[in-house]
């Protein structure tokens, strides 16, 4: 059987992953070993870290309704318990939207949660 030469594929290989190491300081963006070794760590951050980033945003969603809550006279937990007595559907995303940039319709929805939450008890 005949002897495999590699030499197109290995440059190949090596090519895209210098490619991918445009960028990083030092002898990572030139030596193939370090460009290497720091292209598989920046993809393991990036798998993770798409993980994270949903983590982060969910968490930025939360602080920015229950300021916004606050200021209308309910906690976070009042106002989501609120909503969903209310049959208010609105994720999260949405409801820290509108505190962001439609106070009034935020304290529209405050006033509803406050509503259901008081005649769930009564």
């Amino acid at each position: 059987m005949a002897r495999v030469k590699r030499s197109v594929a290995g440059r190949k290989k090596r090519r895209k992953v210098l490619k991918q190491a445009r960028g990083y300081w030092g002898t990572k963006t030139s030596s193939y070993k370090r460009a290497k070794e720091q292209v598989q760590r920046s993809q393991r951050y990036a798998y993770r870290d798409r993980r994270v980033r949903k983590r982060d945003f969910r968490r930025l969603w939360i602080i920015r309704i229950n300021a916004a809550a606050r200021e209308n006279g309910l906690t976070y937990g009042e106002l989501m318990h609120g909503l969903r007595l209310a049959g208010v559907d609105l994720n999260r995303k949405v409801l820290a939207d509108l505190a962001a940039n439609e106070p009034e319709a935020f304290a529209g929805l405050c006033d509803r949660a406050s509503d259901a939450r008081a005649a769930a008890t009564s």
